[in-house]
């Protein structure tokens, strides 16, 4: 039986689509804007997952005032999708003001969160600020000394999500070293789908944002799973099939112009992994900026595991090769870590994007 709420999540599925291919339709047409930018924040985090580098304890959240002038200069530059991450985003207590001001400006509003911080009511309040997407990225089945972000602890959460979320809930399941029982992540996909939400998954990858292919078992499951998830846009390209293989990718990674990620101290990074590079503050960072950048060759993009910079990129894949070389210095060059390890060997490594 439909309820008030899935009729209106219906009623905004439909919305967001149309806006979404409105975005894709404006990329293919014009490179003169970003696309996506990752903000953050808050840094802190209310969890402590062994693998992270994103987060630390004791951060304060970034003014509400100086959210509000990075989202504004984040529009003016042309961005379309504007994504709360962290940390642990849900620890800013004007997060949903933050939201609203994104919607302010017609942009799409994303958020990614570890869930733990979710209630009915603030599900509601997401629902009332304008929030297009939110992601929840579960690492296990049960937790353990790696990550807490278990199926188990989680699932409660995702329940209130399926009865008064009104949008859209992708749960991203991940293989890789340090996930113990890489059959964890077809029991979260399941579940995720069961609920109505879609389901994609991720590949680990080490603290430069760097590639470890999976062996074969975690091969078969992240096979079934992203058949799994055949609903989502990810499946439209070979970028983590590559990965899952350990095979480099070719392609012309346009971080710093069509995908940014803007840290807490309100700098523009290629992304979470690249930090330092250009290292711009957002409020001074220029369409000539985003040119440069857009035609600067990153010497990483090879065995990059950062998905969302490849999904944003593939809209230019096809034009502008790339001439120049990085602005301030070279950045950390990609080595294959299954040259340096062993494809079985465990190492560093970060979550999935």
């Amino acid at each position: 039986m439909l309820t008030r709420t899935s009729i209106r999540r219906r009623l905004r599925f439909w919305d967001t689509r149309l806006r979404e291919w409105r975005m894709i339709a404006r990329g293919l047409a014009s490179a003169g804007h970003p696309v996506l930018a990752h903000v953050i924040p808050i840094r802190r985090c209310n969890l402590s997952c062994t693998y992270c580098n994103e987060y630390d304890s004791f951060s304060k959240p970034v003014p509400l005032e100086e959210m509000f002038r990075r989202i504004d200069h984040l529009a003016r530059l042309g961005v379309s999708i504007i994504t709360q991450s962290g940390g642990e985003p849900l620890l800013h207590p004007d997060l949903d003001k933050i939201i609203a001001r994104v919607r302010h400006h017609g942009r799409l509003a994303g958020m990614i969160t570890n869930g733990y911080l979710l209630t009915a009511e603030r599900i509601r309040q997401l629902n009332r600020a304008g929030l297009d997407h939110l992601q929840i990225s579960i690492d296990n089945v049960n937790p353990d000394e790696t990550s807490k972000k278990s199926l188990k602890v989680l699932d409660q959460k995702l329940v209130l999500l399926a009865q008064h979320a009104e949008f859209q809930v992708n749960i991203n399941s991940v293989l890789g070293s340090g996930v113990k029982n890489p059959d964890d992540a077809a029991t979260v996909a399941r579940r995720a789908l069961d609920l109505g939400f879609t389901s994609t998954v991720g590949v680990l990858h080490d603290h430069n944002g760097q590639l470890k292919p999976l062996g074969p078992r975690e091969r078969e499951i992240f096979e079934l799973v992203m058949e799994l998830g055949k609903r989502s846009y990810s499946r439209f390209n070979r970028f983590q099939h590559n990965i899952a293989l350990g095979r480099p990718n070719q392609w012309r990674c346009r971080s710093g112009a069509r995908y940014l990620y803007i840290c807490e101290d309100g700098l523009v990074h290629w992304c979470s992994q690249q930090r330092g590079y250009p290292g711009i503050p957002l409020a001074e960072y220029t369409r000539e900026d985003l040119s440069r950048e857009y035609h600067t060759e990153k010497p990483c993009a090879p065995y990059c595991t950062v998905s969302c910079a490849q999904q944003v990129s593939m809209l230019d894949n096809w034009r502008s090769p790339q001439a120049l070389r990085p602005r301030l210095g070279s950045p950390p060059v990609a080595v294959p870590l299954v040259q340096l390890t062993g494809a079985g060997a465990q190492g560093p490594h970060d979550r999935p994007n």
